[in-house]
Order: structure tokens, then C-alpha cells, then sequence
């Protein structure tokens, strides 16, 4: 989860065009290969914990400008703006004590007890270790700058507590092929509500 000087040199262009918006700035990561790089930023509506697609789309274009004037990166890339989803990566100390309860995977870098990865229930987060309590109920303290990523794993109890986008309850979209009487042979649409 260290930052290289490009990493911060982008979170500082980013973050605050992302807190302007009201935003929690989750992610910033350049990907790829020169000629094929993918800077992706990975926010947060604090009242939701995750982003619209219309938030995305602001976002984005709220970012061309300072990125555009700030020239970061010296080959071209694209930028792909985005929500952490339900499963989201650990990259804050804050998460740490925000998901306690929830069960996280994570890779180590370097290796802590001769551990290069670890999985297990987040206890929460002593100063700079986070306590995790693994399957067999063993307690591991690992130092968060060992934890090159980390994220949460996908659980009914994750998903039972996930706040919904659509304030109408609709939660799911359902595509039907069964769309006999439809001109143009497009799946049908509906929003199911559970």
C-alpha cells in the first residue's frame, strides 16, 4: 500500500477534485504498459460507499482538466473512474476499522511469519497493524506497510448490509430473452424488488 513518487504525485492532483465533489477518494493505481496504461480512480459517495454512474461521469470529466494541465504521465493512458463495489479494496487505515467483522483476503509484501497471504474476519487496527482472526480462530498482527493489497470477500453478510444505489429498492436487474411481441428482439428490462 506504499505510494511510488507518480502515486502521490496523482493522488495530490486527484484528491482534492474528488473531496471538492464531496467524495472520499478510495484508489488512485496506474496500470499497464507504456502505449497501454490505465490510470483508474476509485471513489466513494460517503453516504452510499460507492458511486452513480452519473458520479462517475462527473468525476471524469471534473479530473480531464488538472490532469490534462498537470501532465503526471509521460505516455498517453486511459482513465477509467470508478466505485469500489461490494467487495471493495482495503486501501485506508480507516477501512481497517470501518469492515471490522467482515472477512478480508490480503497479499503480503514482504512476507509476515513466513505468510505471503493471508485471509481472515478483520478484528480491527492497533496503531499501524491490523488484527485479523483467521478460519481456525489464530490471531494474526500484520503491519499495514506489509499489506500490498487487500480487499473485502464477498459474503451474504456483506451484501445484507451494502446500502442500495436505487432508492427505490430495486436492487437487480433481470434481462428476459422472452421478447416475442419486441420489435427490435432487445431483451426485455425489469427492476425486481426482494
Amino acid at each position: 500500500m506504499a505510494q511510488t513518487d507518480l502515486d502521490a504525485r496523482l493522488t495530490a492532483i486527484i484528491a482534492p477534485v474528488v473531496a471538492a465533489m464531496g467524495l472520499d477518494l478510495v484508489r488512485v493505481m496506474l496500470s499497464g504498459q507504456p502505449g497501454s496504461l490505465t490510470l483508474q480512480v476509485m471513489a466513494e459517495d460517503p453516504a452510499t460507499g460507492q458511486l452513480t454512474i452519473d458520479q462517475c461521469a462527473r468525476l471524469s470529466r471534473a479530473l480531464d482538466q488538472p490532469l490534462d494541465e498537470a501532465d503526471p504521465i509521460s505516455s498517453e493512458y486511459h482513465l477509467e473512474v470508478s466505485s469500489p463495489g461490494i467487495d471493495r479494496p482495503l486501501t485506508r487505515p480507516g477501512d481497517w476499522v470501518r469492515w471490522v467483522g467482515h472477512e478480508a483476503k490480503m497479499a503480503l509484501e514482504p512476507k509476515v511469519d513466513d505468510r505471503a497471504r493471508a485471509t481472515g474476519t478483520i478484528a480491527g487496527l492497533d496503531g499501524d497493524v491490523v488484527l485479523l482472526t483467521t478460519k481456525v480462530g489464530a490471531e494474526l498482527r500484520l503491519p499495514l506497510a506489509n499489506i500490498k493489497q487487500a480487499k473485502l470477500v464477498l459474503t451474504d453478510r456483506l451484501i445484507a448490509e451494502s446500502k442500495p444505489l436505487d432508492p427505490t429498492g430495486a436492487d437487480e436487474i433481470i434481462e428476459s430473452s422472452a421478447a416475442a411481441d419486441n420489435d427490435n428482439d432487445t431483451p426485455d428490462t425489469e427492476f425486481s424488488e426482494d
